[in-house]
């Protein structure tokens, strides 16, 4: 995934990027970047964090990095923010989003005149090195912006940083979020709602789809009017977001307990489940947990903590062993409130099922008499075509997909698809006893789509869902 934050300030904003931009370290763990215009002209500081959080990596680099206006990024892929120089200027950029049509784009890039890209480890072009070429075959940045909107196949959210001001530019289908804060002498702009809160910002603006703005420390201009139609992710609310956070006027938080409320209203008409204890898997499963049991009047109770002194951030390696070894070892059994207990256990979502198979295991051996899954969300069914939200290369990694190809073959239909992802399906119920079976809980019940959308109080054609239904 990742995060971006910009300020442009009459004084320094060296501070408000540095804290602003470490508020965004929940969406990503590979690299951190800042990239600030000052006297001196453009500096940067890039780093990796995957060991290290943000704030200690960056700590060293604030002298060298003093300016009135700056960008910066949480990454899980590409080293960002990336200086420029073209015939529209000096300008830094960054970006959360996605490109599927790679080689397209690069080929255009080559025929408009574009010599060469400098490759990443891997053999890869930095996707924001793509987006930044695109740009720069346009007569001004607003216009290139368009223009590489209108090509990029996926989905693109930017910032780029001139010696004037911060260009903010939403994806077209409003997949992801940004935000405009302002304070006396300043304004910044967010991924995450929260972020500029306890730096003195008060919210001025969400941009719309496709929107375009440009902020100076007096101003916040809209240059490219919103579009009509959005699409923004469903799956920001139910795992990503940072609980404090809102998006289209919808907090994180109370969705999650919303969430939580329909589970325990679909349980009480079944009779299949009479749990001693609910509880949610840290973090983010904790307030769907809560939502439950202020519904259900069954206790909240956490009977595995989240070892914080040295796992205070969501650090996970690239390699699949080594990620299950690190959830693994976040996470303490509490024996006192699972021995001889019937556990309810809230979960954001099931991938690939290894970890919460771990954890039911430990909560068996730690004597614990039932253990009740609930995802908060409906199936994973199909990977996201949008944006990057996991490090998985093929949609047989979901446990779902598996179980589908082990009943129906690899070459699946999507109306065959499509009806496992109906929950009143008799494959939808095979499927899921099946999952309940190799992970070995006691029962299991996912979060129905519709419940889901109803618990984001928008108009459910404005929010994308198509992890779960495969419709656009």
């Amino acid at each position: 995934m990742g995060g971006i934050f910009g300020v442009t300030s009459k004084s320094s904003c060296t501070l408000d990027l540095f804290f602003g931009t470490d508020y965004h370290s929940h969406l990503g763990t590979k690299r951190g970047g800042l990239a600030v215009h000052g006297e001196n002209g453009f500096s940067r500081s890039i780093h990796n964090i995957e060991n290290t959080p943000f704030r200690t990596k960056f700590d060293g680099d604030l002298d060298e990095l003093e300016g009135t206006c700056g960008i910066g990024c949480i990454s899980d892929n590409e080293p960002q923010p990336l200086l420029v120089q073209s015939h529209l200027g000096s300008f830094a950029i960054t970006t959360v989003g996605k490109i599927n049509n790679t080689e397209e784009l690069v080929d255009i890039s080559y025929k408009n005149g574009c010599t060469h890209f400098l490759e990443m480890s891997g053999g890869c072009i930095n996707p924001t090195e793509i987006v930044a070429s695109l740009i720069n075959q346009q007569e001004t940045i607003v216009d290139g912006i368009r223009y590489a909107q209108e090509l990029i196949e996926g989905s693109m959210t930017l910032l780029i940083l001139t010696p004037e001001g911060i260009y903010a530019a939403r994806d077209r289908m409003g997949r992801t979020p940004l935000i405009v804060g302002h304070k006396d002498g300043a304004h910044c702009v967010s991924f995450e709602s929260f972020a500029y809160l306890n730096l003195g910002y008060e919210t001025l603006k969400e941009l719309g789809p496709g929107e375009i703005v440009y902020l100076t420390p007096e101003s916040c201009e809209t240059v490219s009017e919103p579009l009509n139609e959005m699409k923004i992710c469903s799956f920001l609310w139910v795992y990503y977001g940072y609980p404090t956070s809102t998006y289209e006027g919808i907090n994180v938080e109370n969705m999650r307990y919303e969430c939580g409320k329909k589970l325990a209203q679909r349980d009480a008409q079944r009779d299949d489940v009479k749990p001693d204890l609910v509880a949610g898997v840290p973090d983010s499963g904790i307030a769907h947990a809560i939502g439950y049991a202020n519904e259900s009047g069954i206790p909240f109770a956490r009977p595995f903590i989240k070892y914080t002194p040295t796992w205070p951030r969501s650090f996970m390696p690239s390699r699949q062993e080594q990620r299950n070894l690190i959830a693994k070892m976040k996470l303490i059994p509490v024996e006192a409130l699972i021995k001889n207990q019937k556990l309810l256990l809230i979960d954001d979502s099931i991938v690939r099922g290894t970890q919460l198979r771990e954890t039911t295991e430990f909560l068996y051996s730690s004597g614990a008499k039932e253990v009740h899954i609930r995802p908060a969300c409906p199936p994973l069914m199909f990977g996201c075509p949008y944006l990057n939200f996991s490090r998985s290369k093929s949609e047989m990694d979901l446990i779902t997909r598996r179980i589908i190809a082990a009943r129906e073959g690899e070459n699946v239909s999507r109306e065959v698809l499509e009806s496992y992802a109906n929950p009143d399906s008799q494959n939808y119920k095979e499927m899921l006893e099946e999952i309940g079976k190799q992970l070995n809980f006691t029962t299991l019940h996912f979060h129905r789509l519709d419940d889901l959308l109803s618990s984001i109080p928008i108009e459910p054609c404005k929010v994308c869902t198509y992890c779960f239904s495969g419709k656009k």
